[in-house]
């Protein structure tokens, strides 16, 4: 089965960033249940505790990857994401 690493970057405190995990978390949680999607795992990082994020990221938060390559940043789109995550079956 294929296989699909989340990471979201943001900082505590950041509407957007929460936005953004709400979103994440309930398109992990509606493909859990099918059996055409990829195993899905989810890590947050924030940039206050990583200089490099904090560099690359700052301006752009929240920031998602999928397998370690920029998906989008600022705002995620369910239905996007959704379409990116399936291709990975």
């Amino acid at each position: 089965m294929a296989t699909a690493s989340l990471t979201l970057i943001g900082k505590p405190g950041c509407h957007l960033c929460d936005d953004a995990r709400t979103v994440v978390t309930r398109v992990m949680a509606d493909l859990e249940s099918r059996t055409d999607a990829p195993t899905l795992t989810l890590d947050e990082k924030s940039i206050l505790d990583d200089e490099a994020l904090n560099a690359k990221y700052a301006e752009e938060i929240p920031v998602l990857l999928i397998n370690g390559r920029v998906h989008n940043y600022w705002r995620i789109d369910p239905v996007r994401l959704t379409t990116a995550l399936l291709e990975f079956t």
